[in-house]
């Protein structure tokens, strides 16, 4: 396959780079880290502006009708850059349910705010048991005043305390574990009822859990069909996981430059150790890895894309989707241990990039799946 990038994909890419380089660098982004916010709202006015938050979305509402591979190039740049930003929560999950799964009024009234940066979404799904399996879901919704009621509990759900609306998983019919009977429900942030503990990850990121304390909703807070959604987040934590894969790619790219610089500029015994061939050696596995994780990041965006078209089946997604997450899981693993490694103590350190490289890594390798239910789930649909 062509692993060349269109010219659209890269001056996309490119100008999401300038922004980067001018407004969210290294430093603006520890300022960012330090607000209450959490994110930089102008950094995402401007993504909007540059048609990012619109890219995947249907033309009939205000976007481009792209698809995964319209975006890696542009993911990989947010990588490098270690953007907070909630691109995939907003566009990879939420608005993909709702493109896919909403009516002509719920599409109408959310997806154009999407796209024109004004509305962040987060995808409630994940609960305490669930590990990774999307079937998993004991929160459960009632018929209740002609509209419904939840009562449950969601775990980690990155974003949420940026999100104005989340898009929550709850269970109308069936038994925990069972795909027939899941539903998603679209849930004001404020809404009474709910509460939110918030908390910070590892990479610095925003994240909360839910309690769903008798939350009522009107009707038309339903998405598609009653117990139906269960193949369409399946489908959505997919799309999702390639965007991630993508995101990998490029902070894999920033963790082998900075430590090629650092190894032509730190020196001992009146040499620089890149001279040292051992290292040398090191350098280029981790450089290998990267471009491997990248290769097969681009196969599961185009299998992606193509499920989506109609021209293979979910089966087929779902395998490459999961190689693709297992392989980039461990080039994360390699490529960050190496670079901190290479870097000696001061890698370890807040003030050096490399160490933030290394968090987000290895919490992208353990989000929407980790290497070995990855594993297990490409056995399963081989």
């Amino acid at each position: 396959m062509d692993f060349q990038y269109t010219e659209e994909q890269q001056l996309l890419a490119d100008s999401v780079a300038r922004l980067a380089e001018q407004h969210y660098d290294f430093e603006a982004r520890k300022r960012v880290i330090a607000s209450e916010a959490g994110h930089s709202a102008e950094a995402w006015r401007q993504l909007a502006e540059l048609g990012l938050t619109a890219l995947t979305l249907p033309a009939e509402h205000g976007g481009f009708d792209g698809g995964a591979l319209e975006m890696v190039a542009t993911m990989e740049t947010i990588g490098q850059s270690l953007m907070l930003e909630p691109l995939v929560s907003t566009v990879g999950l939420g608005a993909r349910l709702i493109a896919r799964l909403g009516n002509d009024a719920q599409r109408q009234a959310l997806l154009p705010a999407v796209a024109e940066g004004r509305l962040i979404l987060a995808l409630a799904h994940a609960e305490h048991d669930s590990r990774h399996d999307p079937a998993q879901v004991s929160t459960r919704a009632e018929p209740h005043a002609g509209g419904w009621r939840l009562r449950g509990s969601k775990s980690l759900v990155l974003d949420a305390p940026l999100a104005g609306k989340l898009i929550v998983s709850a269970r109308t019919a069936g038994e925990p574990s069972a795909p027939v009977g899941l539903s998603l429900f679209v849930v004001d942030a404020t809404a009474a009822g709910l509460r939110m503990q918030t908390m910070r990850t590892q990479d610095n990121r925003r994240a909360a859990d839910l309690a769903l304390e008798d939350v009522e909703l009107p009707a038309a807070a339903l998405l598609g069909t009653a117990g139906g959604a269960y193949e369409a987040i399946v489908e959505a934590l997919d799309f999702a996981t390639a965007l991630a894969c993508a995101e990998a790619v490029g902070a894999m790219r920033s963790a082998n430059l900075a430590t090629l610089e650092y190894l032509k500029t730190r020196r001992q015994f009146g040499v620089p150790i890149g001279s040292f061939q051992a290292l040398q050696h090191r350098l280029v596995d981790m450089f290998v890895s990267a471009e491997q994780a990248r290769s097969i990041t681009l196969l599961a965006c185009s299998r992606v894309d193509a499920a989506a078209r109609g021209e293979i089946a979910a089966a087929e997604r779902m395998r490459t989707v999961s190689a693709a997450k297992v392989k980039v899981s461990e080039a994360a693993r390699h490529v960050g241990q190496e670079a901190i490694q290479l870097h000696g103590g001061m890698g370890m350190t807040q003030e050096m990039k490399v160490a933030h490289t290394f968090k987000r890594l290895t919490m992208i390798a353990q989000t929407m799946g980790d290497a070995d239910w990855h594993i297990e789930r490409y056995a399963a649909n081989s």
